[in-house]
């Protein structure tokens, strides 16, 4: 069965306006979703560089924890050896070991307690930079999924396959999901996928 020219001339002219219609979606999404990704990769650059001040911070925290843990211990063996003192001698040292006790047991009540507010700063330290890391891997995630996303676009447009344009739709949901929660702080964490990446790395 021949076709007409009209026929095939019709028939031509719904294939370039399908084709044309498909690569104007295509078109529209690579540019909603780089633009999406555009935001998003504002956002990550300063919560990493909020992850690596809570970091910085978290280091000089604990090793002043370090420090004072050790001038207590010190401070501790000091008081115990003027304890000494004052069982063994009498008079003038006596009173100097006295003294000198008094002095190093007042150290320990201080070093202790300013250790106990260090360790807890550094503490706060450490859980803001987890809260950090857990919107960076939402938005690492995002960033993944909506590269994946783009070169499903790519191909759509070169084999002009609907159904691949429907396939890429599937990354581009989940990306912009994570996006999403990253930005606004939903909790939405798959973290098989982060332990993998981060296996990867």
């Amino acid at each position: 069965m021949s076709l007409e020219p009209s026929e095939i001339t019709e028939t031509a002219s719904q294939a370039r306006e399908s084709k044309s219609r498909l690569n104007t979606w295509v078109a529209i999404s690579v540019a909603l979703v780089a633009t999406f990704m555009g935001i998003c990769k504002v956002k990550d650059d300063n919560i990493v560089q909020a992850m690596q001040k809570a970091q910085a911070n978290s280091v000089d925290k604990w090793s002043y924890y370090q420090a004072r843990n050790t001038q207590l211990k010190i401070a501790q063996a000091t008081s115990e050896q003027f304890h000494v003192s004052v069982l063994s001698t009498s008079g003038q040292a006596k009173a100097y070991a006295e003294d000198r006790e008094k002095f190093y047991k007042a150290e320990v009540e201080r070093l202790d307690v300013e250790k106990a507010k260090v360790k807890a700063d550094a503490e706060a330290e450490d859980k803001a930079y987890d809260t950090l890391n857990y919107r960076d891997d939402q938005f690492d995630l995002s960033d993944a999924a909506l590269a994946i996303s783009i070169a499903l676009l790519a191909l759509t447009s070169l084999t002009q396959q609907v159904a691949l344009f429907g396939v890429a739709m599937l990354p581009t949901l989940f990306g912009g999901i994570m996006g999403l929660a990253g930005l606004i702080g939903w909790k939405i964490h798959p973290d098989f996928i982060t332990n993998l990446l981060g296996f990867l790395r």
